[in-house]
């Protein structure tokens, strides 16, 4: 298969955290790279935290310590939450999904929210999240006075039965 090229660099000393293989897929069936926290020394420090709490419905902003640059066109990268992470302790990707633009170069950064009841504790090199790339589409916005007609129409949610 013909796999999209994405081009990766290591900022500052995130390597040592992704091991040998840098910026991989855990397993042959995997879709998301793992993103790493990669924590920064506070100012006045010269050694990074080796773990951070994140308090019961706090959010935390998490450097990943690598920027990213798509090689081919309508591909952009997306930040998912990682299931054992969010599933199990609490902790997801604030926002939902972040979306990394193609014409992004600055470093990845996950903001967590702790959906538990409790203080967790996140250590330095932990795997925080998922970087997936996808299709993504431009349109082209027209504006109009008004839309076309459909079976469901105006109807919102749960009012195709769904719900």
């Amino acid at each position: 298969m013909n796999m999209p090229a994405v081009r990766f660099v290591f900022l500052r000393d995130a390597a040592e955290l992704y091991g040998a293989e840098g910026l991989a897929y855990a397993t042959p069936g995997s879709v998301g790279l793992d993103l790493r926290a990669c924590f920064e020394p506070a100012e006045g420090e010269t050694t990074p935290p080796g773990e951070v709490t994140v308090p019961a419905g706090g959010r935390l902003r998490v450097p990943a310590g690598v920027a990213i640059e798509p090689l081919s066109p309508g591909i952009a990268g997306f930040i998912f939450s990682r299931s054992g992470l969010g599933a199990v302790r609490g902790l997801t990707v604030a926002q939902g999904v972040g979306v990394i633009d193609p014409d992004y170069r600055g470093e990845l950064a996950v903001v967590l929210l702790n959906t538990s009841g409790t203080p967790l504790c996140l250590r330095r090199g932990e795997r925080v999240a998922q970087l997936v790339f996808m299709p993504a589409l431009r349109v082209c916005p027209e504006r109009a006075e008004t839309l076309s007609d459909t079976t469901r129409g105006t109807g919102g949610f749960g009012h195709t039965g769904a719900l």
